[in-house]
C-alpha cells in the first residue's frame, strides 16, 4: 500500500510515496498550493498564479535529528548505492577510490569505530546508517569533500590506473648499474622499483615494491636544507652557501668565485649545510613531521659504510677548512658525521611521497594538516630543486620534466608537483651520472601524459590529460548525465549528482529539467526524491519554522488568486 503527496519544489510537482508497512505512520490531509499544468514560472505581468489543490501529507513519529544526519544520510546512500546494508569492504574500496588511505590519520577514530565492529560481531560485519553515522561523525566535511570529488584530483581512481599503466611500461627498462661505491647500496637488487605519491589533500597511491626500506642518501639535501632555512633564515644560510647550479659533478672540490660551494644540492652545500643546523637530534623529528609520523628509521649499517669509504667527503671538508667555508666554531668532523647520518636515514616510497607532498602543499604536511616548514623556506628549496637537484642531468631535467626534482644513489628520486603531488621513485639501477634510470623514465611519461610541466599551457595546450579537472566539468556532459539518470530511475546516480553540487535543476535544449523526464518516462522513484524546506523542518522538530513557512505559504497563495482575478478583470 502506497501513500501519496504533492510536493511543489521550484515550480514543479513532486509525489512522494512511502510503504505504509514499513513504519507506523500517522497521515492527515491539509490543503496545499501547486502551479496548474501550463503555467510558467514567471511572467511580464507578476509572479506565477497557484491554484489551490489538495495535497496529502506524511507525518511520522520519528525523534528529532540532528541536522547533519540528513548529509550523512546522502552520504550513506551515495556510498552504498541506495543499499541499506553494504559490507565493510565495500565502504572501505569506496574511500580507496577516493584516494583516502585507511592509514590516514585523519582517518583515525573512523577505522577504530571499524575494528571496533569487527571485533565485536561474529561473521561479515555490514555497515547500516547506524554504524555510518559513528565513524563518519568527525569526519563528515573530509568524507564530503572526497566523494563530492572536490579533491585536487577528482577522479583519483582513473588517475591511479594511469599511473599503474606507466609504471607498467617503466618496468620493462633494464639498463643501468646498482651503485658500488658504497658496499651497502650494492646489496639492493636491481629488479626492486616502487612508485607511491600522495596529493596536497592526501590523497594516496602506490605500486610495486613501496614498502622496502631505503636511505635517501643525497634526497636528503632539499630537506636539511629547507629545515637550515626554516630555522636560521635565507639570508643567513646563503652567506655560505650559493645558488647557482655548478656545472660539474655532485662529489667535486670545487667551490665558486666567493669560495663558498655552489649550491646545496651538492655535497660540498649540503656539508656546509649541515654545520649551520644548531639542534642536530631534532632534524630527524622535522623528517618524521614531514612524513606525516609514517615509516622513518635509520641504517646504522649504510651509517658505518658511508664512513668507511668516504674519503672523497673528507677530501670535500678539508677543503673547505681551508677555504673557511664553515661559519665560525663549526666542526668540520662533526658536520661531516652528521652529514653521513642525514644520508642514512631511511624511508620508504609511500613515506617519502608525504615528505614530497609537504613540499608541494607550501610545507604543511597533507596527512596531518600540521605546518612543518616555512613557505619562504619551501618556495627557496623547490627553486634549488628545479635548477640544480639532478646532478648533470639538472639542465635536461627542467627542459624535458620542468618540476622540481631530487634524486639519490640509492635510486630514489624525490618528486614535488607543486600545489598538487609529491611523489617518490625507487629503483636503484642508475645511469652513468648517477639517477635513477627507472626513475627518470617514470617522470618523463608522467608529464607526457598529464601537463604537469611547470610551462605547460593549461588552457589551450589539449594534447594531455589534465587530472585536475573534474571529468564533469563540461555542462553538456553534466547534462545528459543528469538526464539519463532521470531517464533511466537511477536514484543513486541522482544522489551523487546532488552531493557532488552539481544544479539539480539544469535544462536541455527544450527546456526540460530532470524532473520532467523523470515524470514523463513514468520514474516514480526518481520522481519523488526528495523534499521541501518545509518537510525538513517538520522533521527536524523546528515547529516554529514550519509555522512561518505555512504562513508564507497562505499569504503566497492568496496573491496568487488576486493576481488571477486582476488578469481576468483586465482580458474582460
Amino acid at each position: 500500500m502506497h501513500c501519496l503527496r504533492a510536493l511543489r519544489r521550484s515550480g514543479s510537482l513532486q509525489l512522494v510515496a512511502k510503504h505504509a508497512d514499513a513504519a507506523k505512520k500517522v497521515f492527515t490531509a491539509q490543503p496545499a498550493c501547486r502551479l496548474t499544468a501550463g503555467e510558467s514560472t514567471t511572467t511580464s505581468r507578476g509572479p506565477p498564479v497557484p491554484a489551490c489543490a489538495d495535497r496529502f501529507h506524511l507525518k511520522t513519529n520519528i525523534h528529532s535529528k540532528s541536522p547533519s544526519s540528513g548529509v550523512e544520510d546522502l552520504l550513506f546512500y551515495t556510498i552504498t548505492e541506495g543499499k541499506e546494508h553494504v559490507p565493510i569492504s565495500y565502504f572501505t574500496s569506496a574511500l580507496k577510490k577516493t584516494g583516502l588511505h585507511p592509514s590516514d590519520p585523519r582517518l583515525k577514530d573512523c577505522m577504530e569505530e571499524l575494528r571496533q565492529a569487527v571485533k565485536e560481531s561474529v561473521g561479515e560485519v555490514m555497515m547500516d546508517r547506524d554504524l555510518f553515522h559513528r565513524c563518519v561523525g568527525g569526519n563528515i566535511v573530509l568524507l564530503i569533500q572526497a566523494f563530492r570529488k572536490k579533491f585536487i584530483i577528482p577522479e583519483f581512481d582513473v588517475f591511479a590506473q594511469k599511473i599503474n599503466e606507466i609504471y607498467k611500461t617503466v618496468q620493462k627498462q633494464k639498463d643501468g648499474r646498482v651503485a658500488d661505491y658504497i658496499p651497502q647500496l650494492a646489496k639492493f637488487s636491481p629488479d626492486l622499483w616502487g612508485v607511491s605519491l600522495c596529493t596536497v589533500d592526501g590523497q594516496r597511491h602506490s605500486v610495486g615494491d613501496t614498502k622496502q626500506p631505503f636511505c635517501l642518501q643525497s634526497c636528503v639535501k632539499p630537506l636539511q636544507y629547507a629545515i637550515a632555512v626554516h630555522e636560521a633564515g635565507t639570508e643567513q644560510v646563503h652567506r655560505y652557501v650559493g645558488m647557482e647550479p655548478s656545472g660539474l659533478k655532485f662529489n667535486m672540490l670545487s667551490l665558486d668565485d666567493e669560495d663558498k660551494p655552489h649550491n646545496p644540492m651538492v655535497n660540498a652545500g649540503a656539508i656546509v649545510i649541515s654545520s649551520l643546523i644548531k639542534v642536530k637530534r631534532l632534524v630527524m623529528e622535522f623528517v618524521k613531521k614531514m612524513a606525516g609520523q609514517e615509516y622513518v628509521g635509520f641504517s646504522n649499517a649504510m651509517f658505518q659504510s658511508e664512513k668507511e669509504t668516504g674519503n672523497r667527503n673528507f677530501a670535500i671538508g678539508y677543503y673547505m677548512k681551508e677555504k673557511k667555508c664553515f661559519p665560525l666554531g663549526a666542526d668540520m668532523i662533526d658536520s661531516l658525521d652528521f652529514y653521513f647520518q642525514l644520508c642514512s636515514i631511511e624511508v620508504t616510497c609511500e613515506s617519502g611521497s608525504i615528505m614530497a607532498a609537504t613540499l608541494a602543499n607550501g610545507g604543511i604536511c597533507p596527512i596531518t594538516g600540521e605546518r612543518v616548514l616555512s613557505a619562504e623556506s619551501v618556495r627557496n628549496t623547490l627553486s634549488l630543486m628545479h635548477s640544480c637537484g639532478m646532478y648533470d642531468f639538472s639542465g635536461q631535467m627542467a627542459f624535458h620534466v620542468g618540476l622540481p626534482a631530487k634524486s639519490g644513489v640509492s635510486g630514489a628520486i624525490l618528486l614535488v608537483i607543486p600545489n598538487v603531488m609529491g611523489v617518490m621513485c625507487w629503483s636503484p639501477p642508475l645511469d652513468r651520472v648517477g639517477n635513477s634510470v627507472r626513475g627518470i623514465h617514470f617522470c618523463q611519461e608522467l608529464v607526457s601524459l598529464f601537463n604537469f610541466h611547470n610551462y605547460d599551457n593549461l588552457r589551450h595546450f589539449v594534447k594531455k590529460l589534465d587530472p585536475r579537472r573534474p571529468d564533469g566539468d563540461d555542462r553538456n556532459k553534466s547534462v545528459f548525465n543528469l538526464m539519463f539518470a532521470a531517464y533511466s530511475g537511477d536514484v543513486s546516480a541522482l544522489r551523487r549528482f546532488a552531493l557532488s553540487s552539481m544544479d539539480m535543476e539544469l535544462k536541455d535544449y527544450d527546456s526540460r529539467t530532470a524532473l520532467h523526464i523523470s515524470a514523463a518516462e513514468g520514474e516514480f522513484h526518481a520522481t519523488v526524491w526528495g523534499n521541501l524546506p518545509i518537510d525538513d523542518a517538520r522533521q527536524f522538530g523546528h515547529e516554529e519554522v514550519v509555522t512561518v513557512l505555512k504562513d508564507y505559504q497562505q499569504v503566497y497563495s492568496q496573491r496568487g488568486v488576486q493576481h488571477t482575478e486582476q488578469q481576468e478583470g483586465d482580458d474582460s
